[in-house]
């Protein structure tokens, strides 16, 4: 158990607490942290892209419990060497997502620092949440797009190089239409934000299910974080319909285990900055 697991467990008691998003009523709260040195580098991305890439991974946690993002507030952590510029480049990137999904920034905190650190709170509307614990037995599990470019991309920044501006490391690509379209037939789901590997075996632990391969899923595929991609199972019986919404919106659908008695794990190691 690593200590991130192991902290959250302290928690545990509390049953709210488990999925990508708290939902309470009408609404879900969904929060994450996205901090200089831990998550990107100044380097490797624009003051814009880190901004506008803080609040998708947010906003793709809200989507996948099949909640309508509405409000945010944001608390960023500002160096003092930051120009008036950078500042106005900063709130670019969060206006751009706000606009791209339709959500109002309502407030926040602004704090002094020695780097950017962003905590992004994001606020949403929720009628039939869809949870982590949904599996059931004979289930299919599927996954959208492709992965395994963000882990490349990843490796290749480490190495000194450049990646393509259009890299999913750097903007994440949701499917938000797609998904609120066939979430009545989805049993469960989360995004893949720490490689496919991993979510599996949270899905497992949350719907106490194994899983059994269609195929062969390489480390290069498995291991793959800030793909934000989305994980979902389905009945067999409603496979037709998911696969005609997927065309509909132009949506990879890669239908690859069925659920089974038991419990998966993986040893696979982790590789996610």
């Amino acid at each position: 158990m690593n200590k991130e697991e192991y902290f959250i467990k302290q928690f545990s008691n509390n049953k709210i607490i488990g999925d990508d998003a708290a939902v309470l009523g009408k609404w879900s709260y969904s929060m994450d942290a996205f901090f200089e040195n831990v998550h990107f580098k100044k380097e490797w991305m624009s003051l814009k892209e880190i901004a506008y890439k803080s609040m998708i991974v947010n906003i793709s946690d809200a989507i996948v419990m099949n909640s309508k993002p509405k409000y945010a507030l944001l608390t960023v952590a500002i160096p003092k060497t930051y120009s008036n510029d950078d500042l106005k480049n900063l709130s670019k990137g969060f206006k751009k997502a706000a606009k791209e999904f339709g959500i109002e920034i309502i407030g926040g905190d602004t704090i002094a620092n020695e780097k950017l650190d962003i905590s992004v709170t994001i606020i949403s509307k929720v009628k039939n949440p869809i949870y982590r614990k949904g599996v059931k037995k004979d289930n299919l599990l599927c996954f959208t797009g492709d992965l395994g470019t963000c882990k490349s991309d990843l490796q290749k920044l480490f190495d000194g190089e450049k990646i393509s501006k259009k890299s999913k490391f750097i903007k994440p690509t949701l499917n938000p239409k797609f998904f609120y379209e066939a979430s009545k037939y989805i049993t469960a789901s989360m995004d893949i934000s720490d490689g496919l590997f991993f979510e599996l075996e949270r899905l497992s632990k949350q719907s106490k299910v194994g899983f059994k391969f269609f195929e062969t899923i390489s480390d290069d595929i498995g291991t793959s974080g800030e793909e934000y991609e989305i994980l979902f199972s389905f009945e067999e019986k409603n496979r037709n319909k998911i696969e005609k919404i997927a065309k509909k919106h132009n949506v990879k659908l890669n239908i690859f285990a069925k659920a089974t008695k038991g419990k998966y794990r993986t040893n696979a190691n982790n590789h996610h900055f």
